[in-house]
């Protein structure tokens, strides 16, 4: 049974939580299925390929329900940006796969909206490549018949850790409600090597460091809480000055409740 949930009032504050990983991945699959049954006999599935542990799995999952021959990988550097092994899970799982470097549309677009003489925010220029990647994901999925995957996990969309209309988008989602320490329990009863799932995950942006240090907080102590209504001890980064994790992961949540819900519309 998949358990879904409304991430507004996901705490559970459950101490008997326990996750099954073989029979969650046996639902997914069977859900996929039912998707695209719907979606029709000649559709695909296109998904991002950052060379991570939910794009791995993703894709995994797409080609185990639904067959490889019907699963497009795109890997989207910028720039000199490694495929991070991209090319060889896509190989490994029998996957077609694209490589569109993004680095020269991104630095044409940002010179182009500086010299129409508006100015960009770092945090909209970080924010450019993700847009996209996905506008890239959107045009080989219309191309090719093919709905694009949502890749992003319950841990991350719980604190906003996506880029809205970026990473965040997409037709169709088969992690969202999942955490990371289940997706990590999900791709190793599927039997993927083991240092494809459980890669150290940074956002995979140019001089990134790792999410958990990013954060303040690991991703384990994050789906306790989720999951169990743990409170994580102690301070972020173990700092008093930055504040306790919990608030820090409550104040993200609060903020980036927006990138969840759908826009908000006048009505008559």
């Amino acid at each position: 049974m998949l358990y879904l949930y409304d991430l507004t009032v996901c705490i559970m504050e459950r101490k008997d939580y326990v996750f099954d990983a073989a029979k969650t991945a046996e639902a997914v699959i069977e859900w996929v299925k039912d998707y695209f049954a719907q979606a029709g006999a000649e559709s695909k599935a296109v998904l991002g390929m950052s060379g991570g542990k939910d794009s791995t799995v993703s894709a995994a999952i797409l080609a185990r329900a639904i067959g490889p021959e019907r699963v497009i990988g795109v890997s989207m550097p910028q720039g000199n940006q490694s495929l991070n092994e991209a090319d060889r899970i896509c190989a490994a799982l029998g996957i077609k796969m694209y490589t569109v470097n993004i680095g020269k549309a991104c630095s044409e677009l940002i010179a182009a909206i500086s010299e129409a003489g508006a100015e960009l925010s770092h945090a909209s220029i970080t924010n450019i490549p993700p847009r996209v990647r996905m506008t890239t994901l959107y045009a080989i999925g219309q191309s090719n018949n093919a709905r694009v995957l949502n890749t992003c996990n319950l841990s991350e969309d719980y604190i906003g850790y996506a880029t809205k209309f970026g990473d965040g988008a997409g037709d169709f989602s088969i992690l969202a409600n999942l955490t990371v320490t289940e997706v990590l329990a999900i791709g190793d009863y599927l039997g993927l090597p083991y240092e494809w799932v459980h890669k150290t995950p940074d956002d995979g942006l140019p001089h990134s460091c790792p999410d958990e240090v990013k954060i303040g907080f690991t991703y384990a102590e994050l789906d306790e809480y989720i999951r169990c209504g743990k409170v994580p001890e102690g301070y972020v980064h173990n700092n008093p000055e930055e504040g306790l994790k919990v608030d820090k992961i409550e104040r993200m949540h609060r903020a980036n409740l927006h990138k969840l819900q759908l826009m908000p519309s006048f009505k008559l």
